[in-house]
């Protein structure tokens, strides 16, 4: 490491600085990176093939491809597909084929934000993905299966992160905080509890951003007569831009839990109440918006199809307009799903399959189902709903599920309707086998 490398990396934001180099330092993800996991053994023994990594922000997708290339012995480059192209891609992997054709070392190829590149660029990986000129590990914030094209995903492990706990973030912030090499312990810095409380409520999950805040709070804030550099709640609300909760975290569950039963029971005046209530106390609109969404579904479900729409619609439109204007849409959706008709049908439903699926695992799927040609389907018995006016009695569930039902419709809503059009298909079906 030469002069300027030192300097840049003093000079690098804490949470450039803080970032984990080995495995062991690493945060949180210990669904996929706990002991005798399969990510962590194929690092350790630097058999990793192409993987993606994808999550929401901050939760340690690039620190870990990092680690990766700390640990093993192989060549590894990074790329970010919002400033790199074709013409980047090739020449790595060029690169690459010669280092394994003349030296046997293997490179590591990062490319992050992987869901930026279209079409053409993914496609000019996959050769080099497939003889092992490269391993490929994208970093994306996107779900891959929506957002990748499929030849590459195909072609990947897929690894979701999950958000960080408050516990781990707080941690992280108390060792910055007394870390002299890395963090900020050569300040002289009191923060309170409550402070870094905020900075891990604001920061939703995202190590980066907690981090950050944290570092401007000391660095903006001056030292007291005794040079000690005091952050507190209010330093705390200024530095992460987010206004600190004005009740405690059971009041703040009682009443995300009271806003959902009142969604629930159709008490629209209620539900409006709440939900101010909590905005008001400094809760993310955000989180009341998801957890519409997911009532919408769970309560309303198929008793009115069209509440899902209402909520995903009023989300989107909030993440687009913001304070003051977006708490409208969001108010529409709230007493739109209030007043809808409720059926716990698809929950129901959801837990029903889920147990099934779970018990039995060696079922069969019917011979006319399998994956053949039309001609084939038809040979083997196969009946295409489409020559039969839109619907055929015909058995799509293995033998030994023929006659489970998982979907049981309620008489509310538009329900009532599939609960008639189910009992006309079944008289129909008796029909033609007293014929």
């Amino acid at each position: 490491m030469n002069l300027f490398d030192i300097i840049q990396k003093d000079n690098a934001p804490l949470a450039e600085r803080m970032r984990p180099t080995t495995l062991d330092d690493f945060v949180g993800q210990s669904h996929i990176v706990g002991k005798n996991s399969l990510l962590r053994r194929a690092i350790l023994t630097d058999s990793l093939g192409s993987c993606i990594f994808y999550g929401a922000p901050g939760c340690g997708k690039t620190t870990l491809a990092n680690i990766i290339a700390n640990t093993t012995k192989s060549n590894f480059v990074k790329l970010n597909a919002v400033s790199s192209g074709i013409a980047d891609a090739k020449k790595v992997i060029e690169d690459a084929r010669l280092e394994k054709e003349r030296y046997g070392v293997k490179t590591y190829l990062l490319l992050d934000e992987c869901h930026r590149w279209n079409k053409a660029q993914s496609d000019c990986m996959l050769e080099a993905i497939e003889k092992g000129h490269i391993v490929f590990i994208g970093s994306t914030t996107e779900n891959p299966f929506v957002s990748m094209t499929r030849a590459i995903v195909s072609r990947c492990r897929i690894f979701e992160f999950k958000p960080l706990s408050g516990e781990d973030i707080k941690n992280t912030l108390k060792r910055a905080l007394t870390d002299k090499e890395k963090g900020l312990g050569n300040y002289q810095v009191s923060a309170s509890e409550e402070a870094l409380d905020h900075f891990v409520w604001a920061s939703d999950g995202d190590m980066r951003n907690a981090l950050n805040a944290l570092e401007l709070a000391v660095k903006s804030t001056a030292a007291d007569e005794n040079g000690v550099i005091n952050v507190d709640v209010s330093v705390a609300e200024q530095s992460s831009q987010k206004k600190s909760m004005s009740i405690d975290e059971n009041m703040y569950y009682d009443m995300l839990s009271a806003f959902c039963k009142s969604l629930r029971g159709s008490d629209s005046d209620a539900a409006l109440y709440w939900a101010e209530r909590l905005i008001q106390a400094g809760c993310d609109p955000m989180l009341i918006l998801r957890r519409l969404v997911v009532h919408s579904s769970e309560d309303v479900g198929m008793a009115d199809p069209q509440a899902l729409v209402i909520a995903t619609s009023a989300l989107t439109a909030y993440q687009n307009i913001g304070l003051p204007e977006g708490k409208i849409p969001l108010y529409n959706a709230i007493i739109y799903v209030c007043e809808a008709p409720k059926s716990n049908s698809v929950v129901v439903a959801k837990y029903a399959v889920e147990q099934v699926v779970a018990e039995r695992k060696d079922d069969k799927v019917p011979t006319y189902l399998m994956d053949k040609n039309y001609k084939a389907q038809k040979i083997s018995g196969y009946k295409y709903p489409h020559d039969y006016g839109g619907w055929v009695d015909q058995q799509y569930l293995p033998d030994s599920l023929k006659d489970e039902s998982f979907y049981k419709p309620s008489q509310n809503g538009f329900e009532k309707y599939l609960v008639r059009a189910k009992v006309a298909k079944k008289n129909k079906q008796e029909n033609k086998k007293g014929l």
